[in-house]
């Protein structure tokens, strides 16, 4: 033992020292709020004004006072749930629920339900775009987006896509963009028409999950989470600029424009931090260790927090089971 003891002393630095280069960088994890349930989730967002937290978990939607870190409220009965928006001059959100393959709407104030929308087969994805005043839902295994006015929750229209959409983003001038994950595409296609005005490939890029925009110099950021990527493409004419290596297993992807930097949350239990130097300018500045399952992320613009949600999953009999008490919400800052 004495004589393995320095190899075994100078493995364990190397370990330190190589998670010390790993988490070097702007942001860490600040703190872990404990959530009740043991259901699945996907994505969350942030309604500013009120400083609440919406996530989707189990059958329902919780609601987090950012404020005290408390649960203050559910929005239930929404089977197969993703994602959800917020509008707050409307007084309205807006939740996915992919096993009815409807969206759920419901008062930001009260948390009461006020109507159901059918959409296409299991939306998923879903946005608000402020130029045309539409919330708009991707369908996953309808193979199409629809459109959905925000103010009479009417039905505008329904566009055909290629495959299976997944994130997709708004440059606010009437132009949305659109991962097609099973082709492995971007689809730009205007907001107020529903016209497609171009599909371009991401590759060598595969299985496009989360996207963002950086709108004053026109660029995309797609994570690819099959071969593990984040291409960097011109909106305009889909060019592909950079490709930049990430984690494995990731869902979401923001781009925060103030400090010129892409983070891609990955369910490996890291944060891939690529750094903008110019619009054709990128590098990985760090690879934040934060919590095995943590692949979707929100961004709060007010308190400039991250937001990862994460639990400790196992299998059993092929089906993947949230161990009981273990569902956090990870708080990253810099």
């Amino acid at each position: 033992m004495k004589k393995l003891f320095p190899f075994m002393l100078i493995s364990l630095m190397a370990v330190q020292i190589t998670c010390a280069q790993q988490n070097a960088g702007p942001y860490r994890v600040v703190k872990e709020i404990p959530v009740e349930g043991n259901g699945g989730w996907d994505y969350l967002t942030v309604d500013k004004p009120t400083q609440r937290l919406f996530i989707s978990h189990g059958t329902c939607v919780e609601v987090l006072d950012l404020k005290t870190e408390k649960l203050i409220g559910q929005i239930p009965n929404t089977p197969g749930v993703h994602g959800i928006v917020c509008v707050p001059a409307l007084n309205k959100g807006f939740i996915t629920a992919g096993r009815i393959d409807s969206v759920i709407v419901f008062d930001l104030k009260t948390l009461k339900v006020v109507d159901k929308i059918a959409t296409g087969k299991n939306p998923d994805a879903i946005i608000y775009d402020a130029f045309t005043n539409r919330i708009f839902t991707f369908n996953g295994r309808g193979n199409s987006v629809t459109a959905i006015d925000a103010k009479t929750n009417l039905v505008a229209g329904t566009l055909s896509v290629s495959g299976k959409p997944e994130a997709a983003v708004s440059n606010g001038s009437g132009q949305i963009y659109c991962n097609i994950e099973d082709k492995s595409t971007i689809v730009k296609f205007d907001a107020v028409t529903l016209k497609i005005i171009a599909e371009w490939p991401l590759e060598p890029g595969k299985e496009p999950s989360g996207i963002g925009l950086d709108i004053k110099n026109n660029r995309l950021f797609s994570a690819c989470s099959e071969s593990n990527q984040i291409v960097v493409m011109n909106a305009t004419d889909g060019k592909i600029i950079s490709i930049l290596p990430m984690g494995e297993g990731c869902d979401g992807l923001i781009f925060i424009g103030d400090d010129r930097n892409i983070l891609a949350s990955n369910g490996e239990g890291t944060l891939t931090v690529v750094h903008q130097d110019g619009p054709d300018d990128y590098k990985v500045i760090q690879t934040l260790s934060t919590r095995k399952s943590a692949r979707t992320i929100t961004f709060d613009e007010t308190t400039r927090r991250i937001y990862l949600p994460s639990a400790e999953v196992s299998m059993d009999n092929g089906k993947r089971k949230v161990t009981p008490g273990s569902f956090r919400i990870l708080v990253v800052s810099n």
